[in-house]
């Protein structure tokens, strides 16, 4: 998903059901887009199964969670950058940065929790 897609995802995790409407009043208050680009970025999101539409009204909700996508950017993102290597990243990642002994070990206690 773009930037623009995940702003109305977040508008809908946040409030369960908008009508489009609504979502396009708050989306040029924020980020200034006409009604016109939020109804087409609603309808790609629908077409692709992320929003179901209900009427009356043109009330939107969200198909999938936002777990569920973090989940997808997320492989989408270490298959681009890393090979789709979790281990890769990781240790690319974390060997950079500042972990607290407290972030270091809830670190180890979900690393021991893997099973082998």
């Amino acid at each position: 998903m773009h930037e623009g897609e995940l702003n109305v995802m977040e508008l809908l995790w946040s409030n369960k059901v908008l009508a489009a409407k609504d979502i396009s009043k708050i989306i040029k208050e924020y980020i200034g887009w006409e009604k016109n680009t939020t109804y087409t970025v609603i309808k790609r999101l629908i077409d692709k199964g992320a929003i179901k539409r209900e009427d009356p009204g043109f009330m939107c909700r969200a198909a999938i969670s936002k777990r569920t996508v973090q989940n997808i950017e997320t492989k989408a993102l270490l298959d681009k950058m890393y090979n789709g290597s979790l281990y890769t990243f990781l240790s690319e990642y974390l060997r950079y940065q500042d972990l607290s002994r407290a972030e270091c070990l809830e670190l180890e206690r979900i690393l021991s929790e893997q099973r082998f």
